[in-house]
């Protein structure tokens, strides 16, 4: 079998009144996979590493966030998990999908969370790593990381030593982060489209964890014990919120489990995912 590149999973879908990129792999049950919202994220760059595994038993969509990517470039003017969970709808809607599981990291699994929120009897089972939603008791706000990825675009603009700086606060094992990946990231975040988009000024992040009890849904939460951008007491917070939640911790992790841990994270996820 071939392996599954970028290029050749790549595709477009008019979702709305978006037109919204996605790689699609794999054959079975729908299983959407949500990236991070910094610079340069897209969602083969969040889950590169996972596709080949989930791929051998779920249908994965990798879709580009509006404002990320491939995808459209938007301005937002209300809620950004709102926008964010209605492109995937639409997505969802235009593929032929009438349900799924959903994989979020970061910004993604508070847009699963909002998702299951405003279309419950669409999402399945979820799995957030790090998510946006929880409230930290001990960390001061904003962490390190979230300072980083709010001052990137801000003058005198980005940089690669801007990424680079924001990168380093994604992991805990600092060796195994390349000059490719922050070339690769850098280059993304400053495509021509993305500069000259409208800067969304009046969009909102809306304070999720004011409703994580109406999450019915069989929910993983999976965190990085060394999480720099969400700190790690979020979960615990979240836990006791949802009410049908279980949280894994990893030691010696950061902010991108899915990336650092990525042997233990596919068994952990195919077997939350499958079992009865």
């Amino acid at each position: 079998m071939a392996i599954a590149t970028e290029e050749s999973t790549s595709k477009y879908a008019q979702a709305g009144d978006l037109k919204i990129h996605y790689n699609e792999v794999g054959t079975g049950p729908a299983l959407i996979c949500i990236h991070g919202g910094g610079p340069g994220a897209s969602g083969w760059s969040n889950y590169q590493r996972n596709v080949g595994p989930l791929s051998e038993s779920f249908r994965v969509i990798l879709p580009d966030m509006p404002g990320f990517g491939k995808s459209d470039k938007p301005e937002i003017t209300g809620g950004r998990f709102a926008l964010y969970a209605r492109a995937v709808r639409d997505l969802m809607d235009q593929i032929g999908i009438e349900k799924a599981s959903f994989i979020g990291n970061s910004m993604g699994g508070g847009t699963a969370l909002k998702f299951a929120m405003e279309y419950p009897d669409r999402a399945d089972r979820l799995v957030c790593m790090g998510p946006a939603g929880g409230v930290s008791l001990f960390q001061p706000m904003p962490t390190e990381g979230i300072r980083y990825l709010m001052g990137y675009y801000a003058p005198p603009g980005p940089s690669k030593e801007k990424m680079e700086r924001f990168l380093r606060t994604i992991v805990y094992d600092q060796s195994r982060l390349n000059d490719e990946l922050f070339e690769q990231r850098y280059q993304s975040s400053i495509q021509p489209e993305l500069m000259n988009a409208p800067q969304s000024r009046n969009a909102v992040l809306e304070d999720l964890w004011k409703d994580l009890d109406k999450v019915p849904h069989k929910t993983l939460l999976i965190w990085g014990r060394d999480d720099r951008v969400v700190p790690m007491d979020g979960g615990i917070f979240m836990l006791q919120r949802m009410p049908d939640a279980r949280l894994h911790i990893f030691s010696r992790c950061g902010h991108w489990a899915q990336w650092e841990k990525t042997d233990e994270f596919n068994a952990l996820v195919k077997t939350f995912l499958t079992e009865g």
